[in-house]
């Protein structure tokens, strides 16, 4: 056979193959399983305290600072930095020579208007001094009295008695100091009952009620202790959705001392 005949015969079968395909048409792809529809429904987003740990700071029941109410020199501190004391007992004295001068001038001023008022009223039965002497001489006894009692105001500041029993948390005076008005002297705290302040979701208010019990795992002994709700917060922070509790130590733990924190234990039922 001729080039030419063979030639002519391959352009007729892909003449004929080209035919075939565009009879049957294109080849479908294999048939793919039908794909499962899946949730639209977001799942359900925690508060982001409910994420992580919650975390608590142990604090006194009762905490203040003691101040000087008038200028004076400080003579006595007699309870140190850390020592418990009662309630009424003596925390600072002060050094009023000065106010006690001045309380006896006020003295010696009243006993001569009130004598002065006696002559005058001696005189007035006589009819010898006039209605205005005898008035301005009462009013002279009234001055000396409420002078004697401004000094006895001032000399009642010269000691300052614990308010409530406790502890000394930090001395900021010492003895022999001039302090003025207001200047902070000793920082107390009643440590009898240490309480717990911190923050829940607010979610947790449907079932976390007053008087219920829990643990507490506090860093510095790395022991457990137990505790219970004493207060629910007045309001919701919308921004975060957390309420404030207080909680109380439920027991006597001397190892344990204001300012420690600690990991609140519990589990949402």
């Amino acid at each position: 056979m001729s080039r030419v005949a063979v030639a002519f015969c391959l352009i007729l079968s892909l003449l004929w193959q080209g035919a075939a395909h565009a009879q049957n048409g294109p080849a479908r792809p294999a048939s793919t399983p039908a794909a499962v529809p899946r949730s639209t429904a977001p799942p359900v987003a925690k508060p982001a305290l409910e994420r992580q740990e919650i975390r608590a700071q142990l604090l006194p029941r009762r905490y203040t600072t003691i101040a000087a109410e008038i200028g004076a020199r400080v003579h006595r501190l007699p309870v140190p930095e850390g020592s418990a004391f009662k309630v009424g007992q003596l925390l600072v004295s002060f050094d009023c020579t000065l106010q006690q001068a001045q309380l006896r001038k006020a003295q010696a001023d009243l006993e001569g208007t009130e004598q002065t008022l006696k002559s005058n009223q001696r005189l007035a039965e006589l009819n010898s001094v006039g209605q205005l002497e005898l008035d301005l001489s009462r009013t002279a006894v009234n001055k000396a009295k409420a002078e004697i009692g401004a000094n006895q105001a001032v000399l009642s500041k010269c000691s300052v008695s614990a308010p409530f029993a406790g502890r000394v948390a930090e001395q900021k005076a010492r003895e022999q100091q001039f302090v003025q008005p207001g200047q902070a002297l000793l920082d107390i705290i009643d440590d009898s009952v240490l309480e717990l302040e911190f923050l829940v979701p607010s979610r947790w208010l449907s079932w976390l009620k007053v008087g219920d019990k829990f643990e507490v795992q506090i860093d510095e002994t790395g022991k457990r202790y137990p505790a219970k709700f004493i207060r629910v917060g007045a309001r919701v922070d919308p921004v975060s959705q957390s309420v404030k509790l207080a909680a109380a130590i439920d027991g006597k733990f001397p190892e344990l001392i204001a300012g420690m924190s600690g990991r609140v234990q519990i589990t949402p039922p």
